[in-house]
């Protein structure tokens, strides 16, 4: 491939990388909305982005000290050794930092769980494909901790 296609081939990549990319959003997103709607209209209380907690928790229910991370497949590594082998672009990037990403996660869950809180996560599809089960799993917690 000729140099100056290269770089206009590379230039085009990073565009459309940079476009993709900033659609990404760090709070409030989608899956993460869906959860907190479907909380608050069964009267459960929360915080959203918590920032008094280890990790800012995408909800803290801090009445049963809950948080719950709704994850992204992609930045959290859902199914990581399988798909470690599939990257193909930056290789060497996207596997330090989704490795990065995994290690904080296992860190800020441990900080939590020291400080009393229970930690869930679920995956992005899961919130999609069946929100009722994470409501669930998230009202079990909420009794466990009632009883106490």
């Amino acid at each position: 491939m000729r140099r100056d296609l290269k770089i206009r081939y590379n230039l085009k990549t990073d565009i459309e990388t940079s476009k993709r990319m900033s659609k990404v959003h760090l709070k409030r997103g989608e899956i993460e909305d869906d959860i907190a709607l479907r909380l608050w209209h069964d009267g459960i209380r929360y915080r959203r982005n918590y920032k008094k907690l280890p990790g800012s928790p995408d909800i803290a229910i801090t009445k049963y000290k809950i948080a719950i991370f709704a994850d992204g497949e992609f930045w959290h590594g859902y199914n990581w050794e399988n798909k470690k082998k599939q990257l193909k672009h930056n290789r060497e990037y996207w596997i330090n930092k989704i490795e990065t990403n995994i290690k904080r996660d296992r860190k800020k869950d441990l900080e939590l769980h020291k400080m009393g809180w229970i930690t869930l996560h679920f995956w992005g599809k899961m919130i999609k494909n069946h929100p009722d089960y994470c409501i669930e799993k998230i009202k079990f917690y909420i009794r466990s901790k009632s009883n106490i």
